[in-house]
């Protein structure tokens, strides 16, 4: 069965099935978290198997609601199936759109809910294989530099979120 997510066409949100959505580069909902610890956060290293941005760094969870789904909802149960984090609350900190080509004639054309969680002391993460090869702590600060030196480590989308919408995104770390 393929999976559904909700996208535009024209004016009508219809849910469609997401490889279709993404070949033909329409706009559609995602949702992104990032887990915090005071200035450090949460990267993941996004599985080889993946379909698109595979063997890529990219915040910490990134996803499309399902259709009918609530972004908080779908935030909260993206960090537990892909990274096995639960008990965290993520808050909405922003909601962006932008297009970018992720290789493979994939297009991410995303109105994307950005969510900012953070870390509980003794938090589990045991990140599913099948989506994450590998995670990180890394400082904000750190990460933007790294982005802006190497961004063919990093996926589209996050090297987008630092590049244009840090401030949005992360308000009051940005600016303490």
């Amino acid at each position: 069965m393929t999976e559904q997510i909700p996208a535009w066409v024209g004016d009508t949100l219809t849910p469609i099935d997401k490889l279709e959505v993404h070949r033909k580069g329409l706009r559609h909902k995602a949702v992104s978290i990032f887990v915090m610890d005071g200035e450090k956060v949460l990267l993941q290293r996004r599985a080889p198997g993946k379909y698109h941005s595979a063997g890529l760094w990219s915040n910490t969870c990134c996803t499309h609601p399902h259709w009918g789904e609530r972004p908080e909802h779908c935030a909260i149960r993206r960090l537990e199936e892909e990274l096995g984090i639960t008990g965290l609350y993520p808050a909405h900190a922003d909601r962006l759109e932008y297009r970018a080509d992720v290789g493979n004639g994939l297009i991410e054309h995303e109105v994307v809910d950005i969510y900012l969680a953070y870390a509980k002391p003794g938090m589990i993460i045991a990140p599913d294989p099948d989506e994450v090869s590998d995670i990180r702590w890394v400082g904000l600060y750190d990460l933007a530099a790294e982005v802006r030196r190497h961004p063919e480590r990093f996926s589209q989308w996050l090297a987008i979120y630092l590049a244009a919408h840090m401030d949005r995104i992360f308000g009051t770390l940005v600016r303490a």
